[in-house]
């Protein structure tokens, strides 16, 4: 394959290209040891679990700097063709792990001209180079052809990978949903959210003529290839390995420029083109959200590869750069409202909430998809500063509060580390619930701001883990390192605090139950009509405060901006 492109080889030499997918190219197979890792809590975790979730000695000696993807898809058998060309710096190694999920087959991985050798079990493929690859240089690349019927995503995005659909004029209409189950679903790579391609990543699409392919980033090429047309979109960020996607069908686009933080920045919409004036209309939400997001959460993370709404077959994924759009050009969730307060109405569920990622999600990743809470609690939480930006404080607070009643309390919201396993999805709403419990006990909006400004600054492209961003807003939120116990409270255990009250000759007496022994956080006392009080309450040490309210009123005037249960007369 050295000397030609891939699309060259597809049209100028079929038979090339099958002995190529027969394998006949490519020598003699090796075969290797995998790596054994302890399984976690006794959990039902199996080996393919730990070798995709964790960076064994197999991955941690490499490190991805570009992803550069060529994909032919055909609609009618539901295959894929694909060449992967992953550049990658080195410290010290010679066995590679990559990850390919079966049924797809890796056909050929060429190095320096020359073949490797290497063996596919399951989810992964091991290769060796010929000698151990060192810092010497600062780079190095590897090509990989490979083919197959990857896996069919029967509910996207919740079940995750190709989606083969058709329009409302029956025109087919592909994509790609893979969070969670992993980008190398469909193709080879470093399948590891730690280890985003620094330098960015390419993806060229091959489709019909009349058709459309979209990816990430800005398109830099269009050519006719035969009777085929190739369109490669670029990105020059790092981007997590599952936001990197093809998007096929009849599109037509549109686009603003909106004058943002950072300048001006090129917002583009991709949709159905029997879909373009139900877009214009609904999209008027894209700068509103900009706007809001900016003053909250800081400049939009990638300018220099534009926002994209694309009109997708499923309901939506926060692509990076490419966002995939499937709410129906309506308000809400699918036109429901997911707090049952009517604010949910007011805004686009999917065009807000899957944009909010590119700040959580995409700008800051989590190294272990354990503590996907980054992700998920934050950009639920962008929700409410929507909702904020566009009806007030306290529309923002009766949203978060009515959304409380989707939350489970089923499993701890942090998951197991190691082996690819996300904590409760109570992530969202409790997670969310935890941040403006925070806020709350703040009591100061403006450095509550800064806090969330300052974490998309100081993470700023990054990968980080749970205990980051937890140190961090300990630092900035001025509230002690107390704080941490609220975080352990509600990340790592399913129990609500209780705040246990009960009022006796004007005093009232309040303690913590229903906690971990250590917990520590504010709790609004309410005295008066009008006023009350901030009192540290602590687990099983009861603190008295003087109140002139009966307990009808007091009920009444506690905060509910907090994530705690109230408890009449339970403290003994």
């Amino acid at each position: 394959m050295s000397g030609l492109s891939f699309f060259e080889i597809y049209l100028t030499d079929r038979n090339k290209l099958s002995m190529v997918k027969s394998g006949i190219l490519f020598g003699l197979m090796i075969g290797m040891a995998f790596l054994m890792v302890t399984k976690v809590e006794a959990q039902p975790f199996t080996q393919a679990d730990s070798l995709r979730g964790t960076l064994n000695e197999n991955r941690t000696w490499w490190d991805v700097l570009h992803y550069d993807i060529e994909v032919i898809p055909d609609f009618e058998t539901k295959t894929i063709i694909g060449k992967t060309i992953i550049t990658f710096s080195a410290t010290s190694g010679q066995t590679m792990q990559l990850d390919l999920q079966k049924p797809m087959i890796v056909d050929a991985i060429v190095f320096n001209g020359q073949n490797l050798a290497f063996r596919q079990q399951d989810n992964i493929t091991l290769l060796t180079f010929p000698d151990s690859l060192k810092d010497d240089q600062d780079s190095y690349k590897i090509t990989i052809a490979y083919h197959g019927k990857p896996r069919e995503a029967i509910r996207p995005p919740w079940d995750g990978g190709w989606i083969w659909a058709k329009d409302q004029k029956g025109r087919p209409w592909m994509t790609v949903a893979c969070q969670e189950l992993g980008a190398s679903v469909w193709y080879p790579c470093k399948d590891h959210q730690s280890d985003e391609p620094q330098n960015g990543a390419a993806i060229t699409i091959l489709t019909d003529k009349g058709m459309i392919g979209v990816g990430n980033g800005r398109l830099t090429k269009k050519m006719d290839v035969g009777e085929k047309t190739a369109f490669r979109w670029e990105v020059s960020n790092p981007i997590n390995n599952y936001n990197i996607v093809p998007y096929i069908g009849s599109y037509e686009n549109f686009g603003e420029v909106y004058a943002g933080e950072k300048g001006n920045l090129d917002c583009n919409y991709w949709v159905m083109d029997y879909n373009v004036g139900k877009a214009k209309q609904q999209f008027k939400q894209v700068t509103q959200m900009l706007a809001c997001f900016e003053e909250w959460m800081g400049p939009y993370p990638f300018y220099e590869d534009g926002y994209k709404l694309v009109e997708s077959p499923h309901l939506g994924m926060e692509h990076q750069s490419a966002v995939a759009y499937g709410n129906g050009f309506m308000n809400g969730y699918r036109g429901s409202d997911l707090s049952g307060t009517g604010w949910g109405n007011k805004w686009d569920f999917i065009l807000v909430h899957e944009s909010g990622h590119e700040w959580f999600g995409n700008n800051i990743t989590t190294n272990d998809i354990a503590d996907m809470w980054v992700h998920e609690g934050f950009t639920n939480y962008s929700e409410t500063l929507f909702t904020q930006c566009q009806s007030g404080k306290q529309a923002a607070d009766e949203y978060l509060q009515g959304c409380r009643r989707n939350i489970r309390n089923d499993r701890p919201i942090i998951g197991d580390y190691g082996v690819n396993h996300p904590g409760s999805g109570d992530m969202y709403y409790k997670g969310a619930s935890l941040i403006h419990t925070i806020r709350t006990i703040m009591q100061d909006d403006e450095r509550f701001k800064k806090m969330l400004r300052g974490i998309s600054a100081t993470f700023y492209h990054q990968t980080v883990t749970t205990q980051q961003i937890e140190n961090y807003i300990i630092a900035q939120s001025g509230l002690g390192s107390s704080l941490q116990s609220v975080f352990n409270q509600y990340l790592r255990t399913t129990q609500i605090p209780v705040v246990s009250w009960r009022v006796q000759n004007g005093k009232l007496t309040a303690v913590l139950a229903n906690c971990l022994p250590d917990l520590e956080m504010k709790v609004y006392i309410p005295t008066t009509q009008k006023t009350g009080e901030w009192v540290t309450l602590k687990s099983q040490k009861p603190v008295k405060v003087k109140t002139h309210l009966k307990e009808a009123e007091i009920t009444a005037g506690w905060n509910r901006n907090l994530y705690v249960n109230y408890q009449n007369n339970a403290v003994e």
